[in-house]
């Protein structure tokens, strides 16, 4: 059986993809994508851009996201990263600088839904 962690996939700079991004493992973003995007740790780049619906196991936004994402565990925004739309999330991360112009509902530890 192989291990999907160990996987990464890089979209790099410069480069665009419209339309569906799926990937196993690790998935980098330092170029653009719009559409959808499906993964398990997606890590946008501080020159990367997704404008996107994306669902997620884990989210790393260093440069910007624009669009609905729902992220089954956490969803962490660092310092350089600008994040607009609406998450739907179980915890949520910001670092001090990181821009946050988003809906945002967390899932409580009883599975339920909180509004923060």
């Amino acid at each position: 059986m192989k291990d999907d962690s160990k996987k990464i996939s890089i979209i790099d700079e410069g480069f665009t993809v419209d339309g569906t991004v799926t990937g196993k493992g690790r998935v980098i973003v330092k170029g653009t994508v719009k559409g959808t995007l499906t993964g398990d740790n997606v890590i946008i780049a501080k020159k990367g851009a997704v404008y996107a619906q994306a669902k997620v196991n884990k989210m790393t936004i260093g440069g910007l996201f624009d669009g609905e994402v729902e992220v089954d565990k956490s969803l962490t925004l660092l310092s350089t990263g600008n994040c607009s739309g609406k998450i739907l999330c179980k915890e949520l991360i910001v670092e001090s600088g990181g821009i946050l112009n988003a809906t945002v509902i967390c899932k409580n530890k009883s599975g339920g839904f909180s509004i923060g």
